[in-house]
C-alpha cells in the first residue's frame, strides 16, 4: 500500500539512493537546501522536491499525512563542524529538533535519524557497541548525539515513535569525489580512474567499517517498517585498513596503487570496527561484503565518469521532480 514518506536531506548521497528505493511503492517528498545536495541526483526519480533549509521552511505543512520521516539532513563533516560551530549547531541540533516537533504536530507515526558512529569518539575499545559511553570529539559528534537524546525523549514524553542508526563509513554510486568532505572510497577511485596516485594520511594501517550505502538504505527502510525503537549501529562489521582497501580497488581497476603518505590528520582515529547484532533486532544483516560494493560503486563511477557535467536547469525541468513553495 502506497504510503507518504518525507526525506530530509533527500537530493543528498545517502538520501537520494532512499528515495530511488522508497519512490518505487510511495509518495515521496524531499526536502533539501541543495548546499551539497544535488538536483541531478533526483534525476528520473518520480519525488516532489521542497527546496529550503529545515531551519527556514514550514516543516509541519510538508509533513501532513506522512507516515514516516527519514532525517538525513545535515552539514556532515567533522571539519567543517569544527570550523563553523554555530552552523552546525543550528542544523544539528536546532534543525532536528524542528523536525521532531513538525512530525509530533503532524502526527507522523515514526522518525529515523541519521546518527553517526563519531558519538563514539577516539575511545580505543573494539568493537563499538551503542551501550559504550559517548565520547563525541566534535561539533558535528556532539550534534548527533543531541539529535539522538532529542529522539529519545520526543518518544517518552509525546509517543512519537524514534529510531536512530548511527552510520559508520558509508559509501557507493553518488557519493561526489570532488567534495572536500567526501569519502575515501570515492576519492580513491576517481583519482586511480584518472590515472593518478591517492594520499593516505598516516601510515594507511588505520582501519574502517565501511558499508555499502544499499545496505544503508535497507536498514533505513527496515527501522521504518520495525517496532523496536532506539539507537542501532549500521555498518559491515567487518574492518580494512586504508592500505589493503587502496590495493583492493587498485586490483579491481586493474591499476598499479602507490600511494603517497602524508602525516596523519588531527582527530582521526585509527580504527573503527562496529557491532551490529542489536540491528539485527530490525531485520538489518548486511547484504554486501566490501568487495562487493565496491565492484558496484567502480561500475557507477566508470559509467559517470564519461558523462560531462549536467547544464544548471530549473527544478522543474529536471524528469520527475517538482518544486513547491
Amino acid at each position: 500500500m502506497s504510503q507518504k514518506m518525507v526525506i530530509t536531506g533527500g537530493a543528498g548521497f545517502i538520501g537520494s539512493n532512499l528515495a530511488l528505493a522508497l519512490a518505487k511503492e510511495n509518495e515521496v517528498v524531499v526536502i533539501d537546501d541543495l548546499s551539497t545536495g544535488k538536483v541531478e541526483n533526483l534525476e528520473g526519480i518520480d519525488v516532489q522536491l521542497i527546496s529550503g533549509s529545515i531551519t527556514d521552511l514550514d516543516l509541519k505543512a510538508a509533513f501532513e499525512g506522512s507516515s514516516c520521516v527519514f532525517h538525513q539532513a545535515a552539514i556532515s563533516s567533522v571539519k567543517k563542524s569544527i570550523e563553523d560551530p554555530l552552523r552546525t549547531n543550528a542544523v544539528g541540533i536546532d534543525g532536528t529538533l524542528k523536525v521532531l516537533i513538525a512530525a509530533r504536530d503532524a502526527g507522523v507515526r515514526r522518525v529515523i535519524l541519521a546518527s553517526s558512529a563519531a558519538v563514539y569518539g577516539t575511545s580505543p575499545r573494539l568493537p563499538k557497541r551503542e551501550d559504550m559511553m559517548p565520547e563525541p570529539r566534535s561539533p558535528y559528534a556532539v550534534s548527533k548525539l543531541a539529535g539522538e537524546n532529542y529522539a529519545r525523549v520526543f518518544q517518552e514524553l509525546y509517543g512519537l515513535e524514534t529510531v536512530a542508526l548511527r552510520y559508520f563509513n558509508v559509501f557507493g554510486p553518488k557519493q561526489d569525489p570532488s567534495s572536500e568532505y567526501s569519502g575515501v572510497i570515492s576519492r580513491f577511485i576517481a583519482i586511480l580512474l584518472e590515472g593518478r596516485q591517492p594520499v593516505i594520511y598516516g601510515d594507511g594501517e588505520q582501519t574502517r567499517d565501511f558499508v555499502y550505502v544499499a545496505d544503508v538504505v535497507r536498514a533505513n527502510i527496515l527501522a521504518s517498517e520495525s517496532h523496536l525503537s532506539g539507537v542501532f549501529n549500521i555498518a559491515c562489521g567487518k574492518s580494512i585498513s586504508l592500505n589493503s582497501l587502496a590495493k583492493k580497488i587498485g586490483d579491481l581497476l586493474a591499476r598499479e596503487v602507490r600511494p603517497r603518505y602524508e602525516a596523519p590528520r588531527p582527530g582521526d582515529i585509527k580504527h573503527s570496527l562496529a557491532d551490529i547484532s542489536r540491528a539485527q533486532g530490525i531485520g538489518y544483516f548486511p547484504d554486501y561484503g566490501i568487495e562487493d560494493g565496491l565492484r558496484e560503486t567502480i561500475r557507477w563511477y566508470k559509467e559517470h565518469s564519461q558523462m560531462s557535467a549536467p547544464r544548471p536547469r530549473s527544478l522543474k525541468s529536471w524528469p520527475g521532480v517538482s518544486k513547491t513553495s
